[in-house]
């Protein structure tokens, strides 16, 4: 299983619409609204990388008000 944190950038007043739409997904772990650069930041667990490719195709990129996101894998780097 890997983890992945996705940072969003919506268009201006559809936050809540693409907060409720992004937690549908059952691969979506946590969500959160944020101040900041970004507005949303969620937590996905996925079996390996194509599933995390297939959330990015199927979920995010068909949510139109998302103007960008940014991936960050999860590491098991302990140091």
């Amino acid at each position: 299983m890997m983890e992945a944190f996705v940072l969003i950038v919506v268009k201006p007043g559809n936050e809540e619409k693409v907060f409720e739409r992004v937690r549908e997904d059952p691969r979506v772990k946590e969500a959160y609204r944020v101040y900041g650069e970004y507005d949303i930041v969620i937590r996905v667990e996925v079996p390996d990388i194509g599933e995390l490719d297939r959330f990015h195709d199927d979920v995010l990129r068909r949510i139109q008000d998302i103007e960008m996101t940014e991936t960050l894998i999860a590491s098991t780097y302990r140091g």
